[in-house]
């Protein structure tokens, strides 16, 4: 617990640091109207790994389902 607590409070040190940088690349791509190409692509995939996960549940759920009848036969 206490190796958690150290890494958390070096973590939260670093935070404002990396707060500042960047600021200029997303005003230019903002201002360049490409900030919706990249909001874009993360909701395409993160669409993408939504619904693989919701296929991979069901999957999953088949399975158990199938290795539950056999075990009860």
């Amino acid at each position: 617990m206490k190796k958690f607590q150290l890494i958390l409070a070096l973590c939260m040190t670093c935070l404002p640091a990396f707060a500042q940088q960047g600021v200029d690349m997303a005003d230019t791509m903002r201002s360049e109207g490409k900030i919706y190409v990249v909001v874009g692509v993360m909701a395409i995939v993160f669409t993408v790994v939504l619904v693989y996960l919701v296929l991979l549940d069901r999957k999953i759920g088949r399975l158990e389902r199938k290795i539950r009848n056999r075990a009860g036969t």
